[in-house]
């Protein structure tokens, strides 16, 4: 498999599962459990989608941005700063993602 996404490891560990794209908080419906939630940046608003999310891939941030600390506390793994996840990942593409090395695959 071919990387196709790098970014920062901000909670370690690995996960494979089908991507969610949300744009803003409304969208938090759209995530289910074991699901790659991929965003701008979270916030506190998006905790329901967290707390079911298998991993959590952001374009902005570092290791203290909200997205780090939490899926720090809830042991999911989690890459941050990738720059622009939204847009080269698609809503439902299975990816699996090494928060360990900061990478993202197809498939």
């Amino acid at each position: 498999m071919a990387i196709i996404l790098k970014g920062t490891p901000a909670s370690l560990g690995v996960a494979t599962g089908k991507v969610k794209i949300l744009h803003n908080p409304s969208e938090i419906h759209k995530v289910n459990k074991g699901d790659i939630l991929v965003t701008e940046m979270t916030d506190p608003l998006y905790m329901h989608a967290i707390r079911k999310a298998g991993g959590i891939i952001t374009n902005i941030g570092g290791v203290l941005c909200h997205a780090a600390i939490v899926a720090r506390e809830f042991k999911i793994p989690c890459i941050v700063g990738t720059i622009n996840a939204t847009t080269v990942l698609k809503d439902e593409q299975l990816v699996s993602m090494d928060a360990t090395k900061g990478e993202i695959q197809d498939g």
